[in-house]
């Protein structure tokens, strides 16, 4: 048996992501303060404060992954972007009407993926993408990348996502890349 066959990934809903919210900041927290990220205890709190709201949403869905004794590994989330999405607006360049449309079904947003560093490198990042996506019905799937995350761009290229723009996600961020991944070409 392999290493990343020790590896459970779990599928959950918000309700679920809620009651293992501990384990989706640890992750969360080790992986974002490595270089490039930087991530500081104050922006932790940040992000964790929008999984609380976030995860109250219907279609919340997140995937969890924890070695054989329970240890978390990595996390996987997001949901379909509303109607009203300000995902769009971010962007430095403005793109097309049909590829900004949004109507709560058509996109899914990643909000986050991570796995641990003595992780990696073993699959475990594909099958948390797998689990999230796993059975949905949106069109496509978009994410924000920053460009010198060198192993996480080449992975989401990896797998089909292509770069559609560059974006500031939020007030004071770095510059991201904003990309795409069309669930209907097979992706």
């Amino acid at each position: 048996m392999t290493v990343s066959e020790t590896i459970a990934v779990e599928y959950m809903d918000g309700s679920a992501a809620a009651q293992t919210e501990a384990e989706f900041r640890f992750v969360y927290a080790e992986v974002f303060a490595e270089e490039p990220y930087a991530e500081t205890p104050e922006s932790v709190d940040a992000n964790f404060r929008r999984f609380r709201s976030q995860v109250r949403k219907a279609t919340f869905r997140g995937a969890l992954a924890r070695t054989a004794d329970g240890e978390p590994v990595g996390i996987a989330y997001g949901y379909p972007l509303s109607p009203s999405t300000g995902w769009w607006d971010r962007l430095t360049m403005p793109v097309s009407d049909e590829l900004r449309r949004e109507d709560g079904r058509r996109t899914f947003g990643l909000m986050e993926l991570a796995v641990r560093a003595a992780w990696r490198r073993l699959g475990v990042a594909r099958r948390l993408h797998e689990a999230v996506l796993a059975d949905t019905s949106t069109e496509r799937v978009l994410l924000n990348a920053r460009p010198d995350a060198e192993a996480a761009q080449a992975a989401y290229r990896s797998w089909g996502y292509r770069k559609v723009g560059e974006a500031h996600p939020w007030d004071g961020a770095d510059l991201h890349d904003v990309m795409v991944l069309d669930l209907r070409a097979g992706g």
